[in-house]
């Protein structure tokens, strides 16, 4: 029988029958403990080995199970006083606090007793054994399994798992055993010492072992790519503050302050105010009220400087970039920001409360609606989408609005955010000199559709599986 080095000393060295820690067969074969783990599941493959895992609980009292073990078990303890007479809810809730509902719940699974109206009902004699299980677990003694399970569950024991790994040789081969030379080294080779002896053969038809490469998450991999492309187009890159004031979210951008998206089922509010700049604050004040010197009408109604004030979530990536083009007015401008936003949203398979934006901007005084759409769609090619389309949408801050579209086998037409140019209620009254063209993807859904994923949530599950199965290089 041909064995490697290792197992031929294992072997040698370890007696049949016998049961050896890894410490003592590595003390007694002369090899490391790593190489007598390795030797002996090769050896057990062959059948002539065997490798035995034992592991020892040791249990122990949580700071809970040590109070009620003191105390009394919540359930023991108004039993013992609803027995004396004192039954009402009530009563019992105010004097037992927070361990009514636990002391009740329990005495009711063990039917101990039930609720009359606004009374407790004792239905028989109460046996608590768990106190005395408790007693036994503090002084190391064993305790019936059905009693581990239950006190595991509420917490009031916990435990210590102490793993060890045995090894027994089986049997030993019946013909001599021959040491293979595993591999050719230098020092064989010059010295001559390969000559006579037997190399180990391998079979190149058995599956080698899958080797999992270090990569980034697949998501980040996206929001890296998107990044890419606007660099490679000139952009700068912005970023900014979670929190902003609702006059940068919202009226800035010409968004009238009883707007839906405003209410509290959208929008993360804060119990805060922040001051705001006053050369901003009136001119758009008025352009909300009569349209200032735009030649608009504005929304009319009342404007409130302290609901501008307000601090927010940020609902969007525009407060980011409105802000940015306020700071840097004159034309050209490219910049773009990829962050999260937040939103009361419900949580489901294609929404969360907080998620990523690709927003961007481009400021320039000879650009118009085509730009934007020409943009667009290189945006979306160079992302591997052949099929793209627009369709007119509408939002309080552009005009025209569009809503682009991207086809996908299977799905069909999929939109992907929002687009178009920003009025001129908008730029004139932050001084932002010439157009712009203004855009806001949903890096998720982008990020599903890339990946073939159905549900949105498993963007951020820990799930180890997929994540190795996903290939190192997308496309």
């Amino acid at each position: 029988m041909m064995l490697s080095p290792i197992e031929v000393a294992l072997i040698r060295a370890l007696e049949s029958g016998i049961e050896y820690s890894l410490e003592n067969a590595a003390e007694t074969s002369g090899i490391s403990k790593d190489a007598v783990l390795k030797a002996a599941h090769l050896l057990r493959e062959k059948g002539l080995a065997d490798v035995i895992t034992k592991s020892e609980r040791r249990y122990y009292l949580t700071e809970e199970g040590k109070e009620y073990l003191e105390k009394g078990l919540p359930e023991e303890r108004l039993y013992e006083v609803v027995k004396k007479g004192e039954n009402e809810i009530d009563k019992l809730k105010e004097k037992f606090g927070r361990e009514f509902g636990i002391a009740l719940g329990w005495l009711r699974k063990k039917g101990l007793a039930e609720v009359d109206g606004k009374f407790i009902k004792l239905k028989k004699e109460g046996k608590f054994e768990e106190r005395e299980v408790l007693e036994k677990v503090k002084r190391g003694e064993s305790v019936p399994e059905k009693f581990l399970k239950e006190l595991l569950k509420r917490k009031l024991i916990s435990f210590d798992e102490k793993k060890e790994i045995f090894v027994k040789i089986v049997k030993k081969p019946e013909t001599e055993l021959k040491e293979v030379v595993r591999d050719l080294t230098p020092e064989l080779l010059a010295s001559g010492a390969w000559r006579g002896k037997e190399f180990l053969k391998y079979d190149v038809r058995i599956p080698s072992k899958v080797v999992y490469a270090a990569k980034f998450h697949p998501y980040e991999r996206i929001v890296r790519e998107c990044r890419k492309i606007f660099l490679e187009m000139g952009f700068t890159e912005i970023k900014g503050n979670f929190v902003q004031s609702s006059f940068w979210n919202f009226d800035a951008l010409f968004q009238p302050q009883d707007h839906p998206a405003r209410d509290m089922q959208d929008t993360f509010y804060l119990d805060d105010y922040v001051e705001l700049d006053e050369e901003y604050v009136e001119k758009v004040s008025k352009t909300h009220l009569n349209g200032w010197e735009t030649g608009s009408t504005g929304w009319g109604g009342e404007w409130s400087l302290e609901t501008a004030k307000k601090l927010v979530l940020r609902t969007h990536t525009t407060a980011i970039t409105i802000h940015y083009l306020a700071k840097n007015p004159e034309p050209p401008v490219k910049a773009f920001c990829i962050d999260r936003v937040y939103r009361r949203e419900s949580i489901d398979a294609t929404h969360l409360p907080e998620f990523d934006q690709l927003e961007g901007v481009v400021l320039d005084r000879d650009v118009g609606f085509r730009h934007l759409l020409g943009l667009l769609k290189e945006f979306f090619l160079k992302m591997g989408f052949e099929e793209v389309r627009f369709r007119p949408g509408y939002f309080p801050y552009t005009e025209p609005s569009v809503e682009p579209e991207v086809f996908v086998e299977g799905l069909g037409w999929i939109e992907l955010g929002g687009a178009g140019v920003f009025r001129k209620e908008v730029t004139e009254p932050l001084g932002i000199k010439g157009k712009v063209l203004a855009w806001g993807l949903g890096m998720g859904r982008l990020a599903m559709l890339r990946l073939g994923m159905k549900d949105l949530r498993h963007l951020y599950q820990p799930d180890i599986g997929w994540l190795r199965d996903i290939p190192a290089i997308m496309r």
